[in-house]
């Protein structure tokens, strides 16, 4: 009988590695894979804007913006336990911008540290965030030292949704809580079968995922409208959107490239380029009712493999996209 021999795992102390947290931690968690670790751990597509960025009085250890929604995200990092005088930049953060994700990275929470952010958690609106991770290091043997965050806070996106929707207008609606369900299903089951990533699930009609450049993204969507014959009559989409300033400048490079793209996505397309708003689309859709629940897992799946798709072929061509060489007139 062959007997497999296996490692063994060891944890490694974080001074042992990182000397100082400013000089060695900080400029390390920067770097763009280990931020995309960290991004794993939390589900954001964390894309990195600025180290020491002054923030109001205090200056936070790494600024960084959501790709799916281009909402800021701060992080702040200590190597050594949770104190208070930590907990009181973060909150000067919140207080300082209108929607941010706060993520506070240490070797040890403490339990007053972790009951606060569980409670800020608790008592902030959607467009605040709260995480708190504790990291590790291990290896084996004589490998290479492996970092490992692990969550210890994390929002509660059911509850902070549910209280969001009555806080605006009353009790939600049982369409809503149908939405709601549809993309927390939708959510759950992009986690376990595939790399695109999910924004936090909402009563609505729509799901950002991040291409990863701002400005755009792409879309899942469930609609009781149908696109072509402007009829009631439901289907679901995955879009890519372009927003801002340069959508339309943006969405006219792309057009430019029309055949190119429809050939590698090998489905009809919608050029949509409404007149008179910065925000374009290009979209593929489906007859299905999402009102029916016992659909979801095909739909699902549609979704997923045009999400895969989409990603595969644009994202490496808005990675690299210039308006400026365009030379059609842009309407506005």
């Amino acid at each position: 009988m062959k007997v497999n021999k296996l490692g063994r795992l060891e944890k490694v102390d974080l001074r042992t590695v990182f000397a100082t947290e400013a000089g060695e931690f900080t400029p390390w968690l920067a770097q763009e894979e280990n931020l995309k670790l960290l991004g794993e751990a939390i589900g954001i597509d964390l894309q990195w804007e600025a180290q020491e960025k002054d923030v109001g009085p205090f200056r936070a250890d790494i600024l960084c913006k959501d790709a799916a929604t281009d909402n800021w995200v701060l992080i702040e990092n200590q190597i050594e336990r949770t104190d208070h005088n930590h907990l009181g930049q973060l909150l000067t953060y919140a207080a300082g911008l209108q929607a941010v994700t706060i993520v506070w990275v240490a070797e040890r929470f403490t339990d007053e540290h972790r009951a606060t952010s569980d409670w800020l958690n608790e008592r902030t609106d959607e467009k605040i965030n709260f995480f708190g991770l504790e990291v590790e290091l291990w290896r084996i043997g004589d490998s290479l030292t492996a970092p490992k965050f692990n969550i210890v806070s994390q929002p509660n996106d059911w509850s902070r949704t549910v209280q969001a929707a009555a806080q605006e207008g009353g009790e939600i609606t049982e369409h809503k809580q149908t939405q709601l369900r549809f993309w927390m299903a939708f959510r759950g089951y992009m986690e376990n079968n595939s790399k695109i990533r999910c924004q936090k699930a909402y009563p609505q009609h729509w799901m950002n995922h991040s291409i990863g450049r701002s400005g755009f993204h792409l879309s899942s969507v469930v609609s009781l409208w149908n696109s072509e014959s402007k009829m009631r009559d439901p289907e679901i989409r995955v879009e890519l959107v372009l927003t801002g300033d340069q959508a339309k400048p943006h969405f006219v490079a792309l057009e430019e490239k029309k055949d190119g793209i429809e050939g590698a996505v090998g489905i009809p397309l919608t050029w949509h380029n409404p007149t008179g708003k910065n925000m374009c689309r290009i979209f593929a859709r489906q007859n299905a009712d999402f009102l029916k629940e016992d659909l979801w897992p095909q739909q699902h799946q549609w979704l997923k493999e045009k999400l895969e798709l989409f990603h595969g072929v644009f994202a490496p061509v808005v990675q690299t996209l210039d308006a400026g060489n365009t030379e059609r007139e842009v309407r506005r």
